[in-house]
């Protein structure tokens, strides 16, 4: 790809490396890795003690942001004072929870000169796991029984009606396997406590979990995926281990999505094969937090996002080897208290 000469400044969200990893870091290391980018980066961190906030070696420097529940008013004044203080050319939100506020306000910045590459409202609702079935038909794959339910009672004729075993599931995030009705319960009443209504009652499939990671540009292109199959995961579902694959069919599916819905943004695919059967599990409108791993093997998407994002050529880049294993593992860095002072008595650092 042709390089941008400008130097582009760019902000990504979710730069917490912990147990429970946001792509943030593996955003911003990709677009280090970048041969087409001239590029400084800022860390956006929801709290003083992300990792991120201290990986200097990924980070330009990083500022602190107000929860979206904070409001759009502090969202926006938040954002428009790191472009004045850093500049911003682009902006990655990286997590759920904030994607609706950035997509509601995408025209707004970007009149700013605050650019993005997000999925449309309409889009973005068909990650709702009840709209599994629908989005399923678009591409050709199966979707497991499912049933959304708000009572005790409706769980009860939901598992009746699909019968045992069964995922227990939040709406947007956590997922058990429950063999019996007492786990059953149990789970139900665990994801009301964390994440509230409603719960959904999934049919348990076997086979492979294969996840694809991808990217759209909105007019029904896929200029790069990557395929993993999951190795091991951590008790909240992150992977820990992962190998990559290629699955035609599931490629076929893939890009079935993306022009059958004019996906434009960043994705994930979460299925379950078990031979020529495909199930689809689940749809993250993000970057997941082994986004790496498509850098590593030759296709770097975070680089392609900010090109489409600038609206500059992009090629398409389709191959990559398979059998190339991902691990992510832990460490422990040193750091002078002045940084965590700074983010938190200031705001940034």
């Amino acid at each position: 790809m042709m390089a941008i000469d400008k130097e582009i400044a760019i902000a990504i969200t979710g730069i917490n490396a912990t147990d429970n990893p946001g792509p943030g870091t593996g955003v911003a290391r990709s677009l280090r890795e970048a041969e087409s980018l001239n590029c400084r980066i800022a860390g956006l961190a929801y709290d003083a003690l992300e990792p991120g906030v201290y990986m200097e070696q990924l980070f330009d420097k990083s500022f602190l942001l107000s929860y979206p529940s904070a409001g759009e008013t502090a969202f926006l004044e938040r954002l428009f004072y790191i472009r004045e203080a850093f500049g911003l050319d682009v902006v990655i939100p990286t997590l759920d929870t904030e994607l609706p506020l950035y997509i509601k306000h995408r025209d707004t910045l970007a009149l700013s000169g605050i650019h993005s590459l997000l999925p449309t409202e309409a889009q973005f609702n068909l990650r709702g796991k009840d709209r599994l079935a629908e989005v399923a038909e678009q591409t050709g794959i199966s979707a497991p029984a499912q049933k959304t339910v708000m009572t005790l009672d409706e769980m009860h004729r939901a598992i009746e009606e699909i019968g045992l075993p069964v995922m227990i599931k939040g709406a947007f995030y956590k997922a058990y396997k429950a063999y019996s009705m007492d786990e059953a319960v149990g789970y139900f009443s665990q994801v009301i406590a964390e994440w509230g209504y409603p719960v959904i009652v999934q049919q348990l499939v076997q086979g492979e979990e294969l996840n694809v990671i991808g990217i759209g540009d909105g007019a029904g292109n896929c200029p790069g995926l990557v395929a993993v199959r999951k190795m091991t995961t951590t008790p909240l579902g992150k992977i820990w281990t992962g190998i990559t694959i290629r699955n035609p069919a599931l490629e076929r599916a893939t890009r079935q999505f993306v022009d059958g819905t004019r996906w434009q943004g960043a994705f994930e695919i979460e299925c379950i094969v078990d031979g020529d059967k495909i199930w689809l599990i689940e749809i993250n409108p993000r970057f997941p937090a082994w986004v790496y791993l498509s850098t590593g093997v030759g296709i770097n998407l975070p680089e392609m996002l900010v090109r489409l994002a600038l609206k500059q050529p992009l090629e398409e880049v389709s191959d990559y080897p398979t059998g190339k294993l991902f691990v992510r593992h832990t460490q422990e860095s040193i750091y002078d208290m002045t940084a965590f002072q700074n983010m938190v008595t200031q705001g940034e650092t």
